[in-house]
């Protein structure tokens, strides 16, 4: 395939070593940053509102955050499994990434 002619149809990505479409290559993940993302799939980002998706016993709390509970303004952390959140009643809160949707 000659891509001479379509030097605007396609975007090199050096992560990959591939000739990709623009929109692919906006959506592919930089380098060293990991996608994290809920039960359902849907990619999550620092100051999204999630939803849980069943009763959580918090531990140390003595406290149990029922389903349907919404969670304002998650940061991601170095794990894509977990995120970092704050509750009105419990500081500190880390919830896995299984157990959230996104809002």
């Amino acid at each position: 395939m000659d891509l001479a002619g379509d030097e605007d149809s396609y975007v090199y990505d050096e992560a990959t070593g591939e000739w990709l479409p623009p929109g692919q290559a906006a959506i592919a993940a930089a380098p060293g940053q990991v996608e994290v993302r809920d039960s359902a799939g849907n990619v999550l980002a620092d100051g999204d509102s999630v939803t849980l998706i069943k009763d959580l016993k918090v531990k140390g709390a003595n406290q149990t955050l029922k389903q349907g509970t919404v969670i304002r303004s998650i940061r991601l952390t170095d794990d894509p499994e977990e995120i970092d959140c704050r509750h009105d009643t419990i500081k500190g809160l880390v919830l896995r990434t299984e157990f959230v949707r996104k809002r």
